[in-house]
């Protein structure tokens, strides 16, 4: 009887599971040839080329371009060296020695000049994932080849997968953190399985994944092979390198995705050469003796009086200040806050009271530039008056870990009449610094407890930027700082970043229209000690970790809007950088021997599209 019942028990059990399962709903696969973020992709299926392009563009001709600093490497993908598409603003030109991913538009190779995080079919004709986004398929073309005429196929993308995040750069482990594995369906479908609780944003950085020939680099050492011309699939193959000189690309006449409709229009030039420069005045000099042919000026007061030369004058040269709509970069001067000196916010938040951002736009600038108040100016990301009701509910969990000034004051600095006169921000930061536990010893500034002088050093490595540094550290000698300026020439610079070897630095940090993993490497706790990370700044807040996590998981604009926002007035009342400025144009010079659409673009440059007259 016992065994009866036990029996007709487990059958009810085992009916009603499935029951349960058959009612479970399936999720809905997608599949298509294009991936977007935020609604449909503006180009449908079958689609002949871009809107911003020229489709009937001649090929030929030689375009030469400035690199700034040098390269020891042709490896884009590793910690160890730089290589020409890490060098500072080349990457805007989108000429470089990057192998092609799967999908077009996002990331660094190749991106969209009219559209917010969308992603095309390049290496990969059909994308596919289902709507809880689980796995990731990509259908790579038949006709997709290196160089060296290897069919590219799915065993290349588990290889590039698996090599990039073991032995790549630290900043692929972080925007492919979501990938569980990698695999290959067959011959030309690769799978990628994702982590329980992945959101979309995980399959465009699957989709950005650059695909490595696994027949080239499986007999070398990848991380040290750093002058190893490598085989390419793109446009463009490495012709002439004189290490840390020049770079010459060569088109490749047979390029297998040359009819594909994302390449149509683009990449013109039968060359394309990069000479690299140290310093931007020499740079200049150079560029006006038709040494190259685009010059993309960083300097106002270059701009403003440097360009009364023949050339320019006779229509040779041409000057144009082309507007964009690209969200400014996080610029400033970074505390490394891991260092004691810097490890209190109030201390962080006096020297910010000391950079006389009105007083340096007027005498240096032009009045050029705009302060920047937020960490993602120019943008709809930017934060502004007082926290939104979503914004609160978001911050209120940390509010007894937070800045009260976060919840309840707009953030902004005590602006100067530009004349020098700065005795009232003086005031503001020797009230923060006493606070901290600083005092004026004659004209020193001494710790009370321990007796040490604040002392420390700001490494740069542009010249130029001098100029700007020494008015900001003359104010801080007024409060009793000293602070030693140092330049830095471009290795030793990047790899003291690698390392957080420093006190206080200049950088950039890169901001997109759709904010996303790099968030995560810029500011993320998990990133404070991790070699060649981009949190140089050292953040390790709970709020922020809690916020970008938020960020990773929403598809809406809206809620990525809120959060940014949210995300901003952290960053901003913890004072970890020293806000800088933006301006919203391209400042460019050229050599009138290029043909190019008279729109400007919203969000590129967009050289590559430019052709000979």
């Amino acid at each position: 009887m016992a065994n009866t019942l036990f029996i007709l028990l487990s059958l009810l059990l085992l009916s009603q599971y499935a029951h349960s399962e058959s009612e479970a709903p399936k999720p809905t696969i997608i599949s298509g040839h294009a991936l977007s973020l935020y609604g449909s992709a503006k180009y449908d299926e079958g689609f002949t080329h871009f809107d911003w392009v020229n489709p009937n563009a001649p090929k030929g001709g030689t375009l030469r371009l400035m690199g700034f600093g040098t390269f020891d490497s042709l490896n884009p993908y590793t910690l160890k060296g730089t290589s020409p598409f890490n060098t500072p603003g080349l990457f805007m030109y989108e000429f470089s020695e990057l192998n092609e991913p799967l999908m077009a538009g996002t990331g660094s190779y190749a991106s969209s000049a009219d559209e917010v995080q969308t992603a095309y079919g390049l290496i990969a004709q059909t994308i596919r994932y289902p709507d809880n986004y689980a796995w990731v398929e990509y259908d790579i073309r038949n006709e997709a080849r290196f160089h060296d005429g290897h069919p590219i196929d799915a065993e290349d993308v588990v290889y590039s997968f698996y090599t990039l995040i073991e032995k790549g750069h630290p900043r692929y482990q972080q925007s492919l953190l979501d990938v569980d594995s990698v695999a290959a369906i067959d011959t030309d479908t690769v799978r990628f399985t994702l982590k329980s609780g992945a959101a979309k944003q995980a399959i465009f950085r699957t989709g950005e994944l650059p695909v490595l020939p696994k027949h080239f680099w499986e007999s070398k050492d990848f991380e040290t092979s750093s002058e190893v011309t490598p085989l390419l699939s793109g446009p463009y193959k490495i012709g002439k390198v004189d290490i840390g000189s020049s770079i010459t690309l060569e088109r490749v006449p047979d390029f297998w995705g040359k009819d594909l409709n994302v390449y149509q229009g683009r990449f013109n030039f039968d060359q394309v050469r990069f000479d690299f420069y140290r310093d931007q005045s020499i740079a200049f000099e150079a560029f006006k003796s038709d040494e190259f042919d685009i010059f993309y000026d960083y300097t106002a007061k270059n701009w403003a009086q440097g360009y009364d030369f023949p050339a320019l004058n006779s229509g040779k040269v041409i000057k144009e200040a082309i507007p964009h709509s690209i969200p400014s970069g996080t610029q400033g001067f970074f505390f490394n806050t891991r260092r004691d000196l810097f490890s209190d916010r109030r201390v962080r938040q006096a020297l910010s009271h000391l950079f006389d951002f009105e007083w340096t736009n007027a005498a240096l600038f032009h009045n050029a530039y705009t302060r920047n108040l937020s960490y993602f100016p120019n943008s709809r990301y930017a934060s502004s008056g007082l926290p939104s009701e979503a914004e609160l509910a978001l911050l209120g969990p940390f509010k007894t870990q937070l800045p009260a000034s976060v919840f309840n004051k707009e953030f902004g600095f005590e602006q100067s009449k530009g004349d020098g006169n700065i005795r009232k921000k003086m005031r503001a930061a020797m009230n923060l610094l006493k606070e901290a536990g600083w005092k004026l010893d004659g004209k020193q500034l001494i710790h009370t407890e321990t007796g040490k002088p604040f002392e420390f050093e700001f490494i740069y490595r542009q010249a130029g930027l001098k100029r700007i540094i020494l008015p900001f550290i003359k104010n801080l000698e007024r409060v009793g700082i000293k602070a030693n300026p140092r330049l830095v020439e471009s290795a030793q610079y990047k790899a003291r970043l690698d390392n957080f070897d420093f006190d206080m630095m200049t950088f950039v940090l890169s901001q997109g229209n759709a904010p996303s993993y790099e968030q995560r490497d810029y500011y993320h706790s998990d990133l404070v000690d991790v070699e060649g990370s981009f949190n140089y700044a050292g953040i390790n807040n709970p709020a922020i970790d809690a916020l970008i996590a938020q960020l990773l998981l929403v598809t809406s604009e809206r809620e990525v809007i809120t959060i940014m926002h949210a995300l901003d007035r952290v960053l901003l009342n913890e004072h970890y950088i020293v806000p800088n400025w933006h301006i919203g144009v391209h400042r460019v010079a050229y050599w009138d021997r290029f043909e190019r659409l008279p729109e400007p673009l919203p969000y590129k440059l967009g050289v590559e599209n430019w052709w000979a007259k």
